[in-house]
């Protein structure tokens, strides 16, 4: 007997707005030419998978010895920003280069079949990097763009069971007060640090908006209406 899949999605319930589907011509803005060759190649990979409807999954499956809060685990991270998570081998991915390389093939997708529980911090994360674009939106320069990134990492971080929260039911409640700022001080570096590497893919290296990223800055990922 196969493994039984679970499906998370938004329901209009939590959302009563509808996502629009994937244009003909979405290919030009998820293929950005711009991107270092090892990207621009999952890129592809990424677009492909789009058009013949499958979700991106994270490749962080093995759990073993990983800590968990609110049933997340708290994935290693390329990082120099203070918090929970450990140190990742630099010369690997994480889930944060998972989430930015494939960040505009999932976006379009309004349900996400969670093969593993990193999955589920993947779609938090393309759900943040949809916020951050948002943002970056109107931000004509690196250096205003900088200025709203940084206003977004000051902002609260609510964790489920909280108001504010962008996925009922995707994470466990918090067990304890020491869990819920455990996954709390996760999420805020997390965060932190793909906010710092979106930035260079969302801005060109003389400083200027790169429209085949902050395009994406319209699209609801999961139904979810950012403001």
């Amino acid at each position: 007997m196969g493994k039984e899949k679970h499906y998370f999605s938004i329901t209009k319930e939590m959302c009563p707005h509808q996502s629009k589907t994937m244009e003909g011509g979405a290919s030009k803005a998820i293929i950005d030419q711009s991107l270092p060759a090892d990207c621009l190649a999952r890129s592809r990979k990424a677009w492909r998978r789009s058009k013949k409807q499958m979700v991106y999954h994270s490749s962080f499956v093995d759990e073993e010895g990983i800590t968990k809060a609110c049933g997340c685990p708290l994935l290693p991270l390329k990082t120099h920003i203070k918090g929970p998570a450990p140190a990742s081998d630099p010369d690997k991915i994480d889930i944060v280069d998972e989430a930015i390389t494939f960040f505009r093939a999932n976006v379009f997708f309004r349900n996400f079949d969670i093969k593993s529980s990193a999955d589920k911090l993947l779609i938090y994360l393309t759900f943040y990097i949809n916020v951050a674009l948002k943002r970056l939106e109107g931000c004509r320069t690196l250096a205003v763009g900088t200025k709203a990134i940084i206003n977004l990492g000051l902002e609260k971080v609510p964790v489920p069971g909280e108001p504010g929260f962008p996925f009922p039911g995707l994470f466990a409640l918090p067990q304890s007060q020491n869990d819920a700022e455990l996954f709390r001080n996760y999420l805020r570096q997390i965060r932190e640090e793909t906010s710092g590497r979106l930035l260079s893919c969302a801005y060109r290296p003389n400083g200027t908006p790169n429209k085949w990223w902050l395009a994406f800055a319209k699209r609801k990922f999961m139904n979810i209406v950012v403001l």
